[in-house]
């Protein structure tokens, strides 16, 4: 971070795109934030490009998750 704080994130998934780049997205729980690595571990310069990405990465995780019960 700017001021010196360091955060560590855990790797939450892996997402491919259409031309075979890898990308991982990371959390931090006690920030409750996500970032965007690239396959090497460097954050994403590209903020729309990490957006899209982290976008991709929600619908995936919706849509692997357990079926809402009914009620």
């Amino acid at each position: 971070m700017q001021d010196g704080t360091e955060l560590r994130f855990e790797v939450v998934g892996l997402v491919e795109d259409d031309e075979g780049h890898a990308y991982a997205v990371c959390y931090n729980d006690k920030a409750d934030e996500f970032v965007v690595t690239d396959q090497v571990g460097d954050l994403l310069d590209d903020e729309e490009l990490a957006q899209e990405i982290l976008d991709d990465f929600f619908v995936l995780a919706e849509e692997s998750g357990p079926p809402e019960e009914q009620a």
